[in-house]
């Protein structure tokens, strides 16, 4: 029997992902260790490596497949003394869930299989996929639970649907692009072409516009974005801050590490500021879980980095028992993978709190959305010459307004205003964090 290559799991949350690029083809030898694909989740590319040794028989998924499900199998190995044809033929198991032979759990959404047609010879009779029939009137709509669930999110009429799967049944493939074409009054046609879907943009049918599929990473962050700004109650606290301090002590500290080649940046000092911050007021270094609080002994920092396509937060472990240099270091590896997707999983899941800073970008001030289970994040606006009130005078000060984002859930208004005090305290007094 070949051996079955299938989808890996590459972190705790995938379920699906997209077969980005074949570094092997068929007939190649492959040794255990071998790096055979490179597979795209919602976070980032990632090699996949073998484990068995053996030729490669079949390729079953082609490169470029999205949406390609954990388990599935996606190719074909040819073990020790088989026949490389005899394993290309073979057929590989179904994977669980669309169009497959595994039997579906009952429930809810749960449909029995349509009965084979009649008989003309010994033994079982397995009908092509055919496109079902146009339904009567009250007829009852035969669709897959997740075909079910995702025309109810895109407001399709199923009885319109025309599907490709056992017995006529709708399956995922049938409601996908299916609202454009209904919203025009056609009757949708399984395989139709992506391209003769006309978009309309929302509110207008004129303007010139194209549109663009969602990226693994971009329905990720759509998805959690929701479900934090739906789910976590925010409450949102604001300071202004005195950099000066802070910018005098870096403009010396980056003298002093010219001859080891770092360089600190603004972010990097704040990314040690908040993890002290948040050592000296554990109660803010929590996350939410239900019945449970949990206190984290150690601050390890997420730090947002915009990469193409979407927002990635890869994270400084420890970092309030790190230098400043140590993190500098940290932050410009970490930032370089993330934009070439080459990121572990361990090395952006997880973390005790985020830091987002704008401030390059001009933006004086903004209100972040919690990274779920994180209990805040700290948004960073801009440094600009501000009129500042020091030692009863009013003076000229380089000033940056920071607003923490507290999950209410876990976080009360007076231990994030601690937070935000010490933060301030720090900033305006950065020799602390050299002690």
């Amino acid at each position: 029997m070949p051996i079955e290559l299938k989808m890996p799991a590459l972190s705790p949350t995938m379920e699906e992902g997209t077969l980005a690029k074949w570094l092997v083809k068929e007939g190649d030898t492959v040794n255990s260790g071998d790096i055979l694909a490179e597979i795209e989740t919602d976070k980032a590319t990632m090699e996949f490596e073998a484990v068995d040794e053996g030729t490669v028989a079949k390729i079953l998924v082609p490169e470029g497949a999205e949406g390609v499900k954990v388990g599935q199998p996606i190719a074909l190995i040819a073990g020790e003394g088989e026949d490389v044809s005899d394993a290309a033929s073979a057929s590989p198991s179904p994977p669980a869930g669309e169009g497959g032979a595994a039997k579906q759990a009952p429930g809810e959404g749960a449909e029995k299989p349509a009965p084979p047609p009649e008989k003309t010879a010994p033994g079982p009779v397995v009908p092509s996929p055919q496109p079902s029939p146009a339904r009567g009137e009250g007829e009852r709509v035969k669709a897959s639970p997740l075909a079910r669930r995702i025309a109810e999110e895109k407001g399709i009429d199923l009885s319109s649907v025309q599907g490709s799967g056992p017995g006529g049944r709708i399956v995922k493939t049938d409601v996908e692009g299916a609202p454009l074409r209904q919203a025009q009054g056609e009757r949708v046609q399984v395989g139709a072409p992506a391209e003769r879907v006309e978009a309309r943009a929302p509110g207008s049918t004129e303007i010139p516009h194209e549109t663009l599929k969602l990226s693994n990473m971009r329905k990720t962050i759509a998805r959690r974005l929701s479900e934090a700004k739906q789910t976590v109650p925010h409450i949102y606290l604001t300071v202004d801050i005195n950099l000066d301090a802070l910018l005098k002590l870096r403009g010396e500290l980056n003298k002093g590490l010219e001859a080891r080649g770092v360089k600190l940046s603004v972010n990097d000092l704040l990314v040690k500021t908040l993890a002290m911050a948040l050592v000296e007021v554990p109660e803010c270094n929590v996350s939410f879980a239900g019945d449970q609080l949990i206190h984290y002994k150690r601050a390890d920092i997420s730090v947002a980095v915009s990469i193409p396509g979407g927002l990635i937060t890869p994270i400084v472990a420890n970092a309030d028992g790190k230098s400043v240099s140590a993190i500098a270091r940290e932050v410009h590896e970490l930032a370089a993978r993330a934009r070439e997707g080459k990121l572990q999983p361990h090395e952006y899941e997880g973390g005790t709190a985020s830091l987002s800073n704008m401030g390059m970008y001009g933006i004086k001030q903004f209100e972040a959305i919690i990274n779920p289970p994180q209990g805040m994040i700290m948004a960073i606006g801009a440094g600009e010459k501000r009129p500042y009130v020091i030692n009863d005078s009013l003076q000229i000060a380089t000033v940056m307004s920071a607003t923490g984002s507290f999950d209410h859930r876990a976080i009360d208004g007076t231990d994030g205003a601690k937070l935000m005090q010490a933060f301030k305290r720090l900033v305006e007094n950065p020799l602390g964090m050299l002690a």
